[in-house]
C-alpha cells in the first residue's frame, strides 16, 4: 500500500514518511526498548496493527524530540522537516505521556495563595 497522506500539510508529511522509509523512527522514547526489532519500533505506514484492536498502522508525523511532543499544535507545524519524525500512534501517544510525566516531575511546586 503506497502512504496516503493526511489533507493538510501532505507535502511535509510525505517527506517525514519518505525519509524514515515508511517506518516508525521511535527508538524506546515510548517506553519500549525495541530490542526484538533492533533498537527502532517495527511498525510501517499501511501494515496491519497486531494489538489495540488492529487495523491499518497510519504514520504520524510530529516532533522528533519527546519534549517537542509537548508543543501547542501551531508551533509544532511550523516546526521545519528536520525536526520531524514518524511516529506510530502508540509510540507517539506513548512518547507523549512519558514527555509530559517527566516535565511534571520537573517542575517547580506552586505554593497556593493564601486565604488572607
Amino acid at each position: 500500500m503506497s502512504p496516503r497522506p493526511p489533507l493538510a500539510g501532505a507535502k511535509t508529511w510525505q517527506a517525514v514518511i519518505d525519509t524514515a522509509n515508511s517506518q516508525c523512527q521511535c527508538s524506546g522514547s515510548c517506553g519500549k526498548d525495541h530490542t526484538k526489532t533492533g533498537g527502532r519500533c517495527d511498525r510501517t505506514h499501511g501494515s496491519h496493527a497486531h494489538k489495540h484492536g488492529g487495523g491499518q498502522v497510519r504514520l504520524i508525523a510530529a516532533p522528533a524530540e519527546p519534549t517537542g511532543l509537548l508543543l501547542p499544535p501551531h508551533q509544532a507545524a511550523a516546526l521545519p522537516t528536520s525536526h520531524l519524525a514518524a511516529w506510530c500512534p502508540a509510540c507517539h501517544d506513548a512518547a507523549r505521556r512519558a514527555a509530559a510525566k517527566a516535565q511534571q516531575a520537573t517542575a517547580p511546586a506552586v505554593e497556593p495563595d493564601a486565604l488572607f
